[in-house]
């Protein structure tokens, strides 16, 4: 299935009955009086998150959804049957924004319920206005209009650690290599279309969930490439893992610089983002002679960078070094916020 994380859509809930105007009739019941009763309420719509749901698809083809109308009142006392609600499923990690941008919900947990438009309330029958000095009274009121909104949805995935990284710097084949997701992975130049989660199991239980968003190229946060749809899946993660290319094929590269203008991206697109403790990780060790050789080429790159936060090397597609890291990462999202100190990158 098609990922997609974004969608806008039409919520209208039902319109309340009207309240009924009548009087008992009855043979053997003199002098009646009113018996009209109340319309009843008009059906809302609501949202609850489903982890069983992974994309917004859905709505990007059902874009209105309109809850039924309340029933009329009638006589004899009859209320009018209330307009059924509609429940809207969406997957966990989903923003609900009024049509000008404003927040309205974040369906952060699974079965977390928001109510997006209110049914409106079912007029009141001629009974309600019965008094000393009005016996016979014929008012009664309208059931009131249902509320309707415009809505955006943004699905930002739930992920404790997020790989960023440029193409081919082998995030799909890291995420391959500690965690059971099949991203496509390919021997030639290509990004990942689609954010992919994965669960990392360290021990039988110690786990946490890894996030590799589309590889990032210099202007993805004015939107180049496919970054821009993407660098919002990362906000929502406690730790960044930098993958840089220890070998790239190019000869003019320089993992340093590249290196540099990713997390200058990171920074124009969003300061909390760009704050967030991000970690080194040298990928493709397996493409030199021996360890001394890569732990040259990424000393120098660290230096180059004046980095001072943690750094790594693995070789994601033979899987070396990668157990180590992944056990340092459960170890830092297992650690209390307030007890981590210096972890954030030069």
């Amino acid at each position: 299935m098609k990922f997609i994380d974004e969608a806008k859509i039409q919520v209208h809930a039902g319109k309340g009955g009207d309240g009924s105007a009548a009087f008992r009739r009855e043979k053997f019941v003199p002098r009646g009086g009113p018996s009209g009763g109340d319309g009843g309420r008009g059906g809302s719509v609501w949202a609850i998150a489903d982890r069983n749901i992974n994309t917004l698809v859905d709505y990007r083809f059902a874009r209105i959804h309109r809850a039924e109308d309340g029933d009329i009142g009638r006589g004899a006392d009859k209320y009018g049957r209330g307009g059924e609600d509609i429940v809207l499923r969406m997957p966990v990690g989903t923003l609900v924004k009024d049509e000008d941008g404003t927040l309205l919900f974040d369906l952060a947990a699974h079965g977390q319920r928001a109510l997006l438009v209110k049914g409106g309330q079912g007029g009141l029958g001629n009974l309600h206005f019965k008094s000393s000095i009005n016996r016979a009274p014929r008012q009664f009121t309208r059931g009131e209009a249902g509320e309707s909104r415009e809505l955006s949805l943004e699905l930002r995935v739930l992920a404790d650690v997020g790989l960023l990284g440029l193409p081919n710097a082998g995030k799909s084949t890291f995420i391959r290599a500690v965690s059971a997701a099949r991203p496509k992975v390919a021997d030639y130049p290509f990004t990942t279309l689609n954010p992919s989660l994965g669960v990392v199991r360290v021990e039988s239980d110690a786990s946490f969930v890894v996030a590799d968003i589309p590889g990032l190229i210099e202007g993805a946060a004015e939107g180049a490439g496919l970054g821009h749809q993407f660098l919002r899946h990362l906000s929502r993660t406690r730790l960044l893992l930098h993958l840089v290319d220890l070998a790239p094929p190019e000869d003019d590269a320089d993992p340093a610089r590249d290196a540099r203008a990713l997390a200058n991206e990171l920074k124009k697109y969003d300061e909390a983002l760009y704050a967030k403790p991000r970690w080194l990780v040298f990928n493709k060790t397996d493409l030199f002679a021996g360890d001394a050789d890569a732990e040259t080429v990424a000393r120098k790159i660290v230096r180059a960078l004046r980095w001072k936060a943690p750094w790594f090397m693995i070789s994601a597609i033979s899987g070396k070094g990668c157990r180590e890291l992944s056990g340092r990462v459960y170890q830092f999202i297992s650690t209390p916020v307030e007890k981590k100190k210096g972890r954030r990158a030069a």
